[in-house]
């Protein structure tokens, strides 16, 4: 990974939390950070090409679209840990997956409109070549914490 410059770590905090929401965003950024809209594109694009960044999108509030979350864990034999993560992965209602050391050693969260659909996947994700347990561990209070980094 390239080092990164003074104008990658303002745009990346810009991105965590102050992504404008109208018709032209990265415009908008760009005017912030003395530029214009395609240097900030395009940085974006390298950025996440080299693993800097993820994904850009909204959150919202799950419970108010009547949506409820699942933290699960799995036991994934070592080998089939990636195709497992994969299969997870392509499920929308998965949020993200994680690699983790111990008993269970890849965890995920999942939200979905309502328990059938939860059982349905979660029965899908069992029966994924290399899954020997699965631990479900249903959200009862949500605790929602803003993680961002400054970068300087």
């Amino acid at each position: 990974m390239a080092e990164l410059s003074t104008f990658d770590k303002s745009l990346l905090n810009l991105l965590q939390g102050s992504l404008p929401i109208c018709k032209r965003p990265f415009a908008q950024m760009a005017e912030k950070l003395g530029t214009d809209e395609e240097t900030v594109l395009s940085r974006i694009r390298e950025l996440k090409a080299e693993g800097y960044l993820r994904r850009i999108g909204t959150f919202f509030d799950s419970n108010k679209l009547g949506y409820g979350g699942t933290l699960v864990a799995l036991k994934v034999a070592p080998s089939a840990v990636q195709n497992v993560a994969e299969a997870v992965n392509k499920y929308p209602g998965a949020t993200h997956n994680y690699e983790r050391e111990g008993k269970y050693n890849l965890w995920f969260t999942l939200l979905t409109p309502n328990p059938e659909s939860e059982t349905k996947i979660l029965s899908e994700i069992s029966a994924v070549s290399g899954v020997e347990e699965m631990l479900k561990l249903k959200a009862n209070k949500k605790y929602k914490i803003n993680v961002q980094f400054k970068l300087k």
